[in-house]
């Protein structure tokens, strides 16, 4: 499964995240840390990344069987059995770029609970990107969109921008944009372009990532 999940997807996220946007200097997190370092400060992200993502990841399935899979299978139980499908899925396809993760327990909206979490212990992809829009634009919100509008599966993901962990919750819908504490995060402490911010900007403290 991991081999397969990295043909697919390891040539496809780079092209969504780099060559989509011609100003963009971002790298994929397959790159090394110290050539993240090195581009310059003058990075611009491009607002059409989540788009763009969710596309390719809507390419890289056979056609029909993400809509079989929403017509068939989501609806089932009140959604809980294709929730704790892709929660199985996940765990067995995506370490690769994510890290080591688990399929835990989480709330639902009904008041019941149900294995369809995925606890992410450190994720590698917003710890080599070191900057909380990547994370916000290529990651989290384009894979909340994918999972609801194309396999019927609500999603809702909590990064924590303090020990890079995430949690995962199939079936759980998301909050609305401004109610969603990870929107409003400030930019982390080991983002290169923060450091820079911080010297020009000096007496500012705790500044929104301009990329989430």
């Amino acid at each position: 499964m991991k081999p397969l999940a990295m043909a697919l997807l390891g040539p496809a996220l780079p092209q969504a995240i780099v060559f989509s946007c011609s100003n963009s200097n971002y790298l994929p997190p397959s790159q090394s840390k110290s050539q993240l370092q090195k581009r310059s400060f003058s990075r611009v992200f491009c607002s059409s990344v989540p788009s763009k993502t969710v596309r390719i990841l809507n390419s890289i399935f056979p056609p029909f069987l993400l809509e079989l899979y929403k017509i068939l299978i989501a609806p089932i139980d009140g959604g809980k059995v294709a929730a704790m499908m892709v929660a199985r899925v996940t765990v067995l396809t995506c370490q690769w770029l994510m890290g080591t993760c688990t399929v835990n327990s989480v709330d639902l909206p009904d008041g019941t609970s149900c294995n369809s979490g995925v606890f992410v212990e450190r994720c590698k992809y917003l710890e080599e990107s070191k900057c909380v829009g990547v994370c916000i634009n290529t990651c989290k919100l384009p894979t909340q969109s994918f999972f609801k509008d194309y396999m019927g599966v609500p999603l809702v993901m909590e990064p924590n921008f303090s020990d890079y962990s995430c949690q995962f919750k199939f079936g759980v819908l998301p909050p609305l944009p401004e109610n969603d504490a990870a929107l409003k995060e400030p930019c982390l402490d080991i983002c290169p372009i923060a450091n820079k911010r911080r010297e020009v900007q000096r007496n500012v403290d705790g500044m929104k990532c301009p990329r989430a």
